[in-house]
């Protein structure tokens, strides 16, 4: 399946530091012989030999001009530069490119050193391969510089970025450290160790906590994963290059299937410069346009190449080769390193049409691969990190456009609006219970002041939730917050159904399960069953509407774009409905939580749909079809309730859900099947 597969085996031995005592490993095959290679001595060596890199030039010579262009001619920023500067310096022996990229990184070098939550390690990254790539051009006394440069950054980050649910571990720190030991691996008499220190740390904390949080390829921490794992995935290319070690093979349930889950976090639909947006998940978004689209793509190629020889990956590089370029210019190196068109194209139009990730609980799902699809993203898991937001059982809904979305913007890390509105439940389509006596912990570095109604978590410092695996286990009972209960695809329809009850204050509330039935292509049917310790407790169903809906009492319609969603609201009865909007749309609780600033197009509406009485157990059912802008009307669904069941007729089908438990069943074409009470992950 992929191009070296190669289980880890522990090689003990000590090495005695003052900053790094450490174990050594070493990377064994299957047979028992151990394939570590030594690292060559010569330079370049970071992205293979001078050979290699010649050979791609040849091999990709359009790629390959383009990053000439960047190297010799285009204004970019220093890190497309000396990047672009050093691949062509090597390749052609240029001497006075090669003296431009050195001086370049000698910036860096005379710089004070940098430390904490800053980009030290992209620094290091850069300067790194410019010293390999460049090496004759450097004197021995800038040699000799950039080794103190990166003994005294490595020495003033030792306790940063340590959390490895969190993205400073891959994307600020590790990458840029690791290239730097590899580039300077025979010179600086520290390189070694502080590589072995690497190594272990990521074998014993960092890929444990991918296969923990990150079971199936998506991530807990949201859309962070598309700002760091393209730098992380630069490195483990580069130790396979250097020594033959392979660290995806600790961390297989993420690796095998990451470039899968990536694909599907991305809304179908061709955008800006040729390039797609990935789903909000979390703090960041994507919103509008930026360089994280191309690095997405460019680890979903690395990934691709490694499992080069995969049906499932050869999908994905069909899905990747609709988007070609690096759709920022000065990119054009990553194009030039990691998109292979020798690589055998799968039939993407047969290819599965959901996924799930276990880890962190996402299911996403497509009605086809056309770039006119809908689209749909579920998430009922447990809490790793502060880039999570309180959205246990949110969901969002896409066609065209999005239409049923993520609320409030990230305009800075622990600020009002951002704990008070943007990461809770209140921002997302989930469900509040509202005790009127509860209060919140502060959240992140932020003061909380206002009382939602939605979910809570003793949030114990700023990174929200725990350092490694090893802790996350020992303390489950505070993270261990939600289930996905059942999981299946059998083409016409998908069923998810999820335990969303520990995310909430257990003072406040018995359980709340959500069901969903995604009827392809675009009718989804939800089912909340949610008991409150008090009948005094307020419920509200939530929806983040991205545009104000035509206002039809239980019948609305949000349209957006070329894209529509019509929404029926089955029960409660007789509901109470208060559509939020304009300038009190960042309002609740008798205060205003107004964002810094603007992050790009968000929910202009929240759709608050209640019972008309208190009562102890409510239940929601809501009928949403997305269809195109053109289409006026969709059928109306009727639906019965008893005193165990709830029965809904809509489109194709008969669902009936059970009210005392979660479960239920499907007729479509004369045929009823029972829901899965359980996670089939396979598409049938």
């Amino acid at each position: 399946m992929r191009r070296s597969a190669i289980p880890l085996t522990l090689s003990i031995g000590i090495w005695t530091g003052t900053i790094f005592p450490c174990l050594f490993f070493s990377i064994s095959s299957a047979s028992g012989q151990t394939i570590r290679h030594a690292v060559p001595d010569e330079h370049p060596r970071l992205l293979g030999s001078l050979e290699r890199l010649q050979g791609l030039a040849t091999e990709r010579p359009e790629a390959y001009q383009r990053v000439v262009q960047v190297a010799r001619q285009a204004n970019a920023d220093d890190h497309a530069k000396m990047i672009s500067m050093a691949i062509v310096c090597a390749i052609e022996s240029d001497e006075q490119l090669g003296r431009l990229a050195v001086q370049k990184a000698m910036t860096y070098i005379n710089s004070p050193i940098r430390s904490g939550h800053v980009t030290f390690g992209h620094d290091l990254a850069r300067c790194a391969i410019v010293y390999d790539l460049c090496y004759e051009y450097w004197s021995k006394d800038q040699r000799a510089g950039f080794h103190e440069y990166m003994n005294r950054t490595v020495d003033a980050n030792v306790r940063s970025e340590t959390h490895v649910f969190h993205n400073g571990w891959y994307g600020y720190k590790h990458w840029g450290i690791g290239l730097a030991c590899y580039a300077t691996y025979y010179e600086n008499e520290r390189a070694q160790a502080i590589l072995r220190a690497l190594e272990q740390d990521w074998l014993t904390r960092a890929a444990p906590a991918l296969e923990l949080a990150g079971d199936g390829g998506g991530w807990a921490e949201g859309y962070y994963i598309h700002y760091w794992l393209y730098e992380w995935l630069f490195f483990c290319e580069a130790a396979r290059y250097c020594e033959g070690v392979d660290y995806y093979a600790a961390a297989p349930k993420f690796f095998n299937n990451r470039a899968i889950a990536g694909m599907f976090e991305t809304y179908p639909g061709i955008k800006t410069y040729n390039s797609r947006r990935s789903v909000p998940m979390g703090d960041g978004g994507g919103r509008t346009f930026g360089g994280d689209r191309d690095k997405t793509l460019s680890a979903r190629c690395i990934l691709v190449n490694y499992f080069y020889d995969d049906p499932n990956h050869q999908a994905v590089h069909t899905f990747n080769e609709t988007t070609p370029r690096s759709s920022v210019g000065v990119y054009a190196y990553k194009d030039f390193l990691w998109r292979d068109t020798s690589i055998e194209k799968g039939d993407i139009n047969a290819f599965k049409l959901s996924h799930i990730s276990p880890g962190p609980g996402y299911v996403y799902a497509r009605s086809s691969w056309d770039e006119d699809a809908t689209y749909f993203f579920f998430k009922c898991g447990d809490r790793f990190t502060a880039h999570q937001h309180l959205d246990v059982g949110h969901f969002l809904i896409y066609k065209y456009e999005e239409l049923a979305g993520d609320g409030g913007h990230y305009d800075s890390f622990g600020s009002s609006h951002d704990v008070n509105y943007h990461l809770r439940s209140i921002a997302h389509n989930t469900i509040l219970v509202h005790d009127p006596s509860e209060t919140w912990p502060n959240i992140r570095a932020g003061t909380v002041t206002g009382n939602d109604g939605g979910q809570s978590h003793s949030w114990p410092h700023h990174n929200g939730a725990v350092t490694d695996p090893q802790q996350w286990l020992k303390e489950h009972t505070l993270y261990d917050i939600a289930d996905i209960l059942a999981f299946e695809d059998r083409g016409e329809y998908l069923y998810v159904a999820g335990d969303c009850t520990r995310a909430y204050s257990l003072d406040k509330l018995e359980y709340f399960t959500r069901q969903i039935v995604f009827l392809r292509p675009g009718i989804f049917v939800i089912f909340d069953r949610v008991c409150s310790t008090n009948p005094q407790f307020q419920k509200t169903w939530l929806l983040q509407a991205m545009k104000e809906p035509a206002d039809t009492g239980q019948n609305m319609v949000v349209t957006n774009g070329e894209g529509r969603l019509f929404i029926q609201t089955l029960l409660p009865e007789n509901p109470q409905i208060k559509l939020v909007k304009e300038s009190k749309l960042y309002s609740y609780d008798g205060n205003k939580y107004l964002p810094g600033r603007d992050t790009g197009p968000a929910p202009q509406c929240r759709i608050e749909i209640s019972p008309p009485e208190p009562a102890k157990v409510d239940y929601f059912l809501h009928v949403l079809t997305a269809t195109d802008a053109a289409t006026t009307s969709v059928e109306k669904a009727a639906f019965n309730i008893d005193n165990q069941t709830v029965t809904v007729v809509v489109g194709p089908a008969e669902i009936t859900f059970t009210t005392n438990e979660v479960g239920g069943n499907i007729n479509m074409s004369g045929r009823t099947s029972i829901f899965a009470d359980r996670i089939i992950a396979e598409h049938k």
